[in-house]
């Protein structure tokens, strides 16, 4: 089935620390999406900070940077009828509320709110381990503040125990009842 282009695409924003689980519940999101037909792209913050993003640091002045050319590069796919999923820790809250008022009604966020002590006993790239060895100086939800967003329109509990399924879900479940003009999720 070819995957259709849609009007009024969203763009869900997953913010939360680095092995939070937002990588992989962006691919899942993504996977369920392609079966209801609708076109969708992953911007995922390790690989825009590989490409798009590499001459990037981590001061603030060059997060909030990194943070402007996805909103860029989000509503150009937005704008053409792709649903658009974004997975970056963006720790700040003046980050998010400039996607959010950039990217307007159809614009999701989603917090994904693992505990540090969870994500850093994951740890899937071993970055905190770098940073705990004193290779990486500036991190988020360490050495740099993560700013936990207050009212996100999706809170997933990283810390119950759910599966990446069941955030999904909760995801569509919302997106299903937002639904904007041109956009329907079947169940």
């Amino acid at each position: 089935m070819q995957n259709r282009l849609i009007e009024a695409a969203p763009v869900i924003w997953l913010t939360g620390l680095s092995g939070a689980g937002k990588s992989t519940i962006a691919m899942q999101l993504k996977s369920k999406l392609d079966e209801q037909g609708i076109a969708v792209v992953i911007l995922d913050g390790d690989e825009l900070r590989a490409g798009l993003c590499s001459d990037l640091g981590f001061s603030d002045e060059d997060r909030t940077e990194n943070i402007r050319r996805v909103i860029e590069v989000a509503r150009l796919f937005r704008d053409t009828g792709v649903c658009v999923v974004v997975a970056l820790i963006s720790p700040f809250a003046r980050d998010r509320a400039a996607a959010r008022e950039a990217l307007n009604e159809g614009f999701f966020e989603v917090f994904v709110d693992t505990p540090l002590a969870i994500c850093e006993a994951r740890d899937p790239k071993g970055l905190y381990a770098k940073v705990r060895r004193g290779d990486i100086k500036q991190f988020t939800g360490l050495s740099s503040p993560y700013e936990v967003p207050l009212a996100p329109d999706v809170h997933l509990d990283g810390a119950m125990g759910c599966k990446v399924d069941e955030h999904v879900d909760v995801i569509l479940k919302v997106l299903k009842e937002r639904g904007g003009k041109g956009f329907t999720l079947r169940r």
